[in-house]
């Protein structure tokens, strides 16, 4: 088991930012988790990577449950996590291929001395990502595609059970976007490689290789299952509160606004 959240609550500032989760995740399964803006899923992140704990319920990742262990060190150790928030804090005189060896020890830039497998296995991630190339640019040089593909190499370094992609595509134009998902697929698609939770609010970055789903709306799990019984008209209509298209092309889906049926007595 990756992750277990049984009737986990969370309150802020007096009001529930999260209400009565419950969701499993087991190895060799990836997931989507999808909702709108304000629907809770920063916070949900938050609690995965023990940021927050639950007002209410019990969370465990990992085999660690929260409360019971010291828990936040020991977990980011296990976790990738790519995030708009985790970018800004990079340096931008750090060149990609320190960023990258960073992931190693967890850290935010490069303080630790790195040895001769540390320092081929960053290699072997920047091929395989299609950074090797500006591997010795600096971070704040880069376009924001290939800042996401080095943030993403950077967790991979510390082979974690589980990699959380927090809408790793966000400002980044359709080639570019493109590019991202390629390689998020080849890492879904590694025997060996970390289960994925991949976050966002476009149906159209649904990957095949993404089996499962959540929909979270207004801080409650609303379904949560195979994605292809979720990602659908009838359910995102529901979803949404107004009627959407759902249609599939090369294992994808795309979005459209559907036509409101009227009747007369």
């Amino acid at each position: 088991m990756i992750l277990e959240m049984e009737n986990v609550s969370r309150k802020r500032d007096g009001r529930w930012v999260l209400k009565e989760i419950d969701w499993r995740v087991e190895k060799g399964d990836h997931w989507v988790l999808y909702g709108l803006n304000g629907s809770g899923k920063t916070s949900l992140l938050e609690l995965i990577n023990a940021y927050l704990f639950p007002t209410e319920g019990t969370v465990r990742v990992l085999g660690l449950e929260f409360g019971k262990t010291y828990l936040a060190e020991r977990l980011r150790k296990q976790i990738g996590f790519v995030s708009s928030s985790v970018g800004q804090k990079i340096r931008p005189d750090e060149n990609a291929y320190e960023v990258v060896l960073s992931g190693a020890f967890a850290s935010i830039g490069l303080y630790e001395e790195t040895n001769a497998e540390t320092d081929r296995k960053g290699v072997d991630i920047l091929k395989e990502l299609g950074c090797l190339e500006y591997a010795n640019r600096n971070f704040g040089t880069l376009s924001q595609g290939e800042k996401q593909r080095v943030l993403i190499g950077r967790a991979l370094m510390a082979d974690p059970a589980l990699l959380i992609l927090d809408e790793p595509t966000n400002g980044l134009d359709f080639i570019a976007r493109e590019e991202l998902l390629e390689s998020v697929a080849r890492i879904a698609r590694r025997p060996d490689g970390p289960t994925i939770l991949y976050v966002t609010h476009h149906v159209e970055e649904i990957l095949p290789e993404f089996n499962k789903t959540l929909l979270l709306k207004e801080g409650s799990v609303f379904a949560a299952g195979n994605t292809a019984d979720l990602i659908s008209g009838p359910q995102l209509s529901a979803f949404f509160g107004m009627p959407v298209n759902v249609s599939w092309l090369g294992g994808r889906p795309s979005l459209s606004k559907g036509t409101m049926v009227r009747t007369t007595s």
